[in-house]
């Protein structure tokens, strides 16, 4: 559909790609005219980092503030103890509510990059915030661990129908592949839709966002508002995200993209959006960096060398928001010393060993596995016989070859493929 948005917040989301579906685009559109308005997006604690496939929602909530709205984080210390089954194959492992609380602990430190709260410092990029839209942040814990199972089915659970639940996709393609579907997984999209009423209740909270996928959750949610207390509010989506050549996003061949440094160095980070498919710039521009559109589209549509220099742009940009500027400037400092002079770059992930570790000698496909540069010994023995590894930039050939105290008296660079690289030291 064609809508001409008269709000800054909705013009953003649809020219920069970030809208996929809306339920109301006038009337949301008008509200957010009104002065400040609260958004939310909610966040389970799975890990104890939120990786690359959140940050569209980060951006999501960053903008919101930045056109003057209200952003609110939704921690989902309560939704987290029960497990979003959408679009998953099998059920999520239970966790305990300490292992909840430490993962919580590690997400929230990623906000305050993005967020202005009350208690951290403004983000010079965020002039917009005053007051009336600081972030807030809140724990669904607070109004799901105190429910009382027989009121909560007879106030709450009344209001659902098994029939429209059974027909969401997301529910729909487990059982269609005839998958289980426990029916503690089949309460969370109420609990979803529960949070909504109580944000709206508790702060006006008038906006739910998340991924496509979310959209038989973010409809409960405004069906069951409208019900009980009969409050206006709206569902906005973004586009589930993968890159051009069909891969999930967030995900590389080393493993997940974390956002927390303590669980993948800003250098990896950096080197992740340095590695973007030539397709992807314009688009990832658009959406990870606050580059303005004709910036994005020129940049996108470079070709042949210029096109790395874009990919550059890119990965300082998006690095700069999340770790600083100085974090992305020494990543593009040791990614031109390791390309293009062959060097060994002060900030490459490294593998710190003792004495004691090495032993009699340690293999070097244990190294590279150690090292991150694979994910077991198999795939590491592959890369070897496949000529992809390479030891101080000599070609590596020999998995049998044994590493020895001696041989790490000065650092080793480990190499997989042209863009992958690790130290191992002794310390």
């Amino acid at each position: 559909m064609t809508y001409h948005p008269k709000s800054e917040f909705i013009r953003i989301m649809m020219e920069r790609g970030f809208l996929a579906d809306c339920t109301d685009y006038q009337g949301l559109d008008e509200a957010l005219l009104k002065g400040a308005q609260p958004g939310y997006i909610g966040f389970d604690a799975t890990a104890k980092s939120l990786h690359v496939g959140s940050l569209i929602q980060i951006m999501m909530l960053r903008w919101l503030q930045k056109t003057g709205g209200k952003p609110i984080t939704l921690m989902g210390g309560g939704t987290t103890k029960v497990g979003d089954p959408s679009f998953r194959a099998d059920e999520r492992p239970l966790l305990t509510p300490e292992q909840i609380d430490d993962n919580i602990a590690g997400i929230k430190k990623v906000f305050s990059a993005y967020l202005t709260y009350e208690e951290g410092p403004m983000p010079s990029s965020s002039e917009a915030v005053g007051p009336e839209n600081v972030a807030l942040m809140i724990n669904n814990a607070e109004w799901l661990d105190g429910l009382n199972y027989l009121d909560f089915l007879r106030d709450i659970g009344r209001h659902f129908s098994i029939n429209r639940m059974l027909s969401f996709e997301s529910v729909k393609s487990r059982l269609d592949r005839e998958q289980s579907l426990s029916f503690l997984e089949f309460n969370y999209m109420i609990l979803q839709a529960y949070d909504f009423m109580e944000l709206h209740r508790r702060y006006g909270c008038i906006l739910q966002m998340g991924g496509s996928d979310q959209w038989g959750n973010i409809v409960n949610g405004i069906d069951l508002t409208r019900r009980v207390i009969d409050g206006e509010v709206y569902g906005l989506t973004s586009p589930l995200l993968t890159t051009s050549d069909g891969k999930k996003m967030g995900k590389s061949q080393s493993g997940a993209i974390w956002l927390n440094p303590d669980m993948l160095s800003p250098y990896e980070f950096w080197q992740f959006w340095r590695n973007t498919t030539d397709a992807d710039v314009g688009r990832f521009l658009k959406l990870y960096t606050e580059l303005p559109v004709e910036e994005c589209d020129r940049l996108g549509a470079l070709e042949g060398a210029e096109i790395n220099e874009a990919k550059i742009r890119l990965a300082n940009e998006v690095t700069t928001l999340l770790h600083g500027a100085e974090a992305a400037k020494a990543a593009e400092a040791t990614a031109r010393e390791v390309f293009e002079k062959g060097g060994i770059g002060d900030d490459l992930p490294t593998l710190t060993l003792t004495a004691a570790d090495i032993g009699d000698g340690m293999s070097i496909v244990q190294l590279i596995v150690k090292s991150g540069l694979a994910a077991s010994g198999k795939e590491a023995k592959r890369l070897i016989s496949e000529n992809g590894a390479r030891i101080n930039d000599e070609p590596l050939t020999d998995a049998g070859m044994m590493i020895d105290a001696a041989a790490l008296a000065s650092p080793l660079k480990l190499s997989a493929g042209k863009k992958r690289h690790a130290l191992v030291q002794l310390g």
